[in-house]
């Protein structure tokens, strides 16, 4: 019995345009995503920005860490030459309840000012708890999250184990979990889902690792590729 997969675009669409950009986000929306997976930290002046990595480095033409610089400083900064770092407001305003967003909380401290941007997405632009999906490796964010605000839909990222997400998603009554696609076995899946969480699996990028996954019923599938889905 298979069901429908979401496409979910990995940090916009990865394989195709700067990870996290506002131009990102729209080439997913463009290829008909489902949902799209973007990550956030806190910077230095109190927004929430748009961003994987932890320092500027990699991705930009500044360097250092990501959080110690204020909004204003990370404006200035090109993303691969071109792009601009977006806060969190830029990303919900593009994606406008066109499709599902899953805000990973990637740094320290992000869990009460993401419930505070979406709370305010929800009471004044009409967007609903359903439209978002807030996941982190960090148990201290996410339970965070679960004591602001229940109404949140979590999800337990991990790298590592599908039982030890299961446990904790059960602690914070979360409603997906979101395994390492080479954590997953189509019993694992089925155990997950027979517990009422939603299985969303991450980064699957190659046409035979698409197809297992789909063979295991997965809920959702994150993909830099999402076009491939």
């Amino acid at each position: 019995m298979s069901h429908a997969c979401l496409k979910i675009g990995h940090r916009g669409v990865k394989g195709y345009v700067a990870e996290n950009t506002l131009e990102s986000i729209q080439k997913a929306l463009d290829f008909g995503v489902d949902g799209i997976e973007i990550d956030v930290h806190l910077c230095a002046s109190g927004e929430l920005v748009v961003f994987h990595d932890f320092t500027l480095d990699r991705m930009t033409n500044g360097t250092g860490e990501i959080g110690k610089m204020s909004l204003q400083e990370l404006k200035q900064l090109k993303v691969n030459s071109q792009y601009t770092i977006s806060t969190l407001e830029g990303v919900l305003d593009v994606i406008d309840k066109k499709c599902l967003l899953n805000v990973e909380l990637k740094g320290r401290h992000t869990a009460s000012k993401t419930c505070e941007v979406l709370q305010k997405y929800i009471k004044e632009k009409a967007w609903k708890y359903s439209d978002f999906i807030v996941s982190s490796f960090q148990h201290r964010e996410l339970q965070d999250v679960f004591n602001i605000d229940k109404q949140m839909p979590l999800g337990i990222l991990t790298k590592a184990s599908v039982a030890e997400a299961i446990e904790f998603a059960e602690t914070v009554k979360a409603c997906a979990i979101h395994p390492n696609f080479a954590l997953l076995t189509s019993e694992n899946v089925i155990r997950a889902q027979t517990k009422g969480f939603k299985v969303y699996t991450w980064t699957v990028n190659e046409e035979q690792t698409i197809e297992r996954m789909k063979s295991y019923n997965v809920d959702g599938i994150i993909s830099d590729f999402p076009d491939r889905l």
